[in-house]
């Protein structure tokens, strides 16, 4: 039986790579994001993916969106929660409200609705269960500077996925975190120029193949549901993260 796998943020970076990872591992995708002209795979087969148009932040967009994945193809396999933006670096008391709600609401709350509509299908589905892997970050560990809302909704993620684990149990519905550190990707570009240290001090850090993650969350997908890796920390060897502050 083919999997179906939706990926959120799917339009660039880590969700676009996992989305031509998957595509090319004969899954089913759901590519969702705020951009359907970015929905667009490599190497695609017309009936294997969709490329739907969606708000995370918005429940009843997410309810529909998932909907019409369930009408199309009966079932969700996996869920890949990697919606998410960050916010301008600032001490708490610069952070604008503003800011904090925008991506409090993509990061958290995305995330929350699009696991509580995979869950409700997962647990009726047959056969029943699924497995929801959800982005974290290094942030959901130890901070950067100037960074309260990121680090917060990351933290929650984790709150989230430990729960999610706990209530998943009897629908055989598993749940893992991936926390990646420096994926190549347009968010992370500033890095490999240089990026503001706990020291005070502008460090170039160094980034890997946003490749690697994809298998890396390819090879969690995988896994039969009797078996889950909770979390899984995927980084540059040698950034400033062990011993980070």
């Amino acid at each position: 039986m083919t999997k179906v796998i939706i990926i959120t943020g799917a339009g660039a970076g880590i969700g676009k790579s996992c989305s031509n990872y998957f595509l090319n591992k004969n899954y089913k995708v759901a590519l969702l994001g705020r951009n359907k002209s970015k929905l667009k795979p490599e190497n695609a087969k017309g009936k294997n993916y969709l490329s739907i148009e969606c708000d995370v932040s918005d429940y009843s967009n997410v309810q529909s969106v998932f909907k019409e994945i369930i009408d199309k193809w009966g079932r969700i396999d996996v869920l890949f929660n990697n919606a998410g933006i960050g916010n301008p670096a600032n001490t708490i008391d610069l952070i604008s409200k503003e800011d904090w709600d925008n991506l409090i609401n993509i990061n958290l709350n995305g995330s929350f609705y699009c696991a509580k509509e995979a869950f409700h299908y997962m647990k009726s589905q047959s056969p029943k269960g699924g497995r929801i892997i959800n982005n974290g970050s290094i942030s959901a560990h130890v901070p950067r500077p100037g960074s309260a809302p990121y680090t917060v909704s990351k933290h929650a993620i984790t709150g989230l996925t430990k729960s999610i684990s706990l209530d998943g149990r009897k629908y055989n519905i598993v749940c893992s975190q991936i926390d990646i550190g420096n994926a190549g990707t347009e968010m992370t570009k500033k890095m490999s120029k240089g990026i503001i240290q706990a020291s005070g001090d502008i460090v170039r850090e160094p980034v890997i193949n946003v490749d690697h993650i994809a298998k890396a969350v390819y090879d969690i997908a995988e896994l039969p549901l009797n078996t889950n890796i909770q979390f899984m920390t995927i980084m540059a060897s040698s950034m400033p993260y062990i011993g980070r502050g």
